[in-house]
């Protein structure tokens, strides 16, 4: 069967993203609960909640150990921050959330699999990236109800294959995690593949190799979770999210992609939410 691949841009969406009413408040646009930042992590999940804020979520807050909680509320205090060492901590905090993103900075812990497994119970939308995914792959399970973001590492966790398969035929590769894992995959690279249940893929053509490096993955995260936040579905999260996330590296990139920095993303994403 021949597949139908559609190359997506940013301005593919230019109606998606219009000026807010003027009398918005926050309550119109989501809270987004982030878990993960096991011990020498704080970074991975405080690039995840920047984005998130940044692409225009609302609320946005982060549970993790609490020894983390000053240093990511020192540089940006809009986060807020709960301790959480069990488990069954998350419960207040998953109630009152609208979108939940598990595994930047997750780790793969006994704490980390308590939290991964309390978070898989909500029934809010997630976007599981990371050790999230790793822990997936160990505990194996079905949604429609969430967004998968794995590079070919992960994917290759999840569907127990080699990367070298993955890379070999990515198509093949995404259309094999959406059918294991149901929702929607986004299947992070050059050329960064998306797919939904319609099982129609899309296609970024953007981003560059400055791209390649630590915590820019959190940041995509961070990017979709304050898309699905304001009502987006998960698919249209996911593809909007690709193309701002992509089309950020590439304006960050003008000053070199040698170095680049996913904090370097933060203030392109902010103009790219705001055409």
């Amino acid at each position: 069967m021949q597949v139908l691949i559609q190359p997506i841009t940013l301005t593919s969406f230019k109606t998606t993203l219009c000026a807010r009413t003027r009398d918005a408040h926050k309550g119109m646009f989501g809270h987004v609960l982030i878990v993960g930042g096991d011990y020498g992590t704080a970074g991975a999940i405080r690039l995840t909640c920047e984005a998130a804020l940044r692409t225009g979520a609302g609320l946005v807050s982060a549970a993790t150990h609490a020894e983390h909680i000053d240093a990511i509320i020192s540089g940006r205090p809009e986060i807020m921050c709960h301790r959480v060492e069990r488990a069954k901590e998350l419960n207040p905090l998953l109630s009152k959330a609208s979108v939940i993103a598990i595994g930047p900075g997750l780790g793969q812990s006994k704490w980390s699999i308590e939290l991964f497994k309390e978070v898989l119970k909500a029934s809010q939308p997630k976007i599981i990236d990371a050790d999230g995914l790793n822990l997936l792959a160990q505990f194996p399970q079905k949604s429609d109800h969430w967004i998968l973001t794995p590079h070919p590492g992960e994917a290759a966790r999840l569907l127990y294959c080699s990367v070298q398969e993955i890379q070999k035929n990515r198509i093949a590769a995404i259309t094999a995690l959406q059918k294991k894992y149901g929702g929607t995959i986004v299947l992070k690279g050059a050329g960064t593949l998306i797919m939904g249940i319609t099982h129609s893929i899309a296609i970024c053509e953007a981003g560059n190799p400055g791209m390649a490096s630590g915590g820019m993955g959190d940041a995509l995260t961070g990017v979709i979770a304050g898309l699905l936040a304001q009502h987006f579905s998960l698919q249209h999260a996911a593809e909007v999210g690709v193309c701002i996330h992509a089309e950020a590296a590439d304006l960050a990139a003008a000053q070199g992609e040698r170095g680049m920095l996913a904090s370097d993303l933060m203030p392109f994403i902010r103009r790219l939410v705001n055409p």
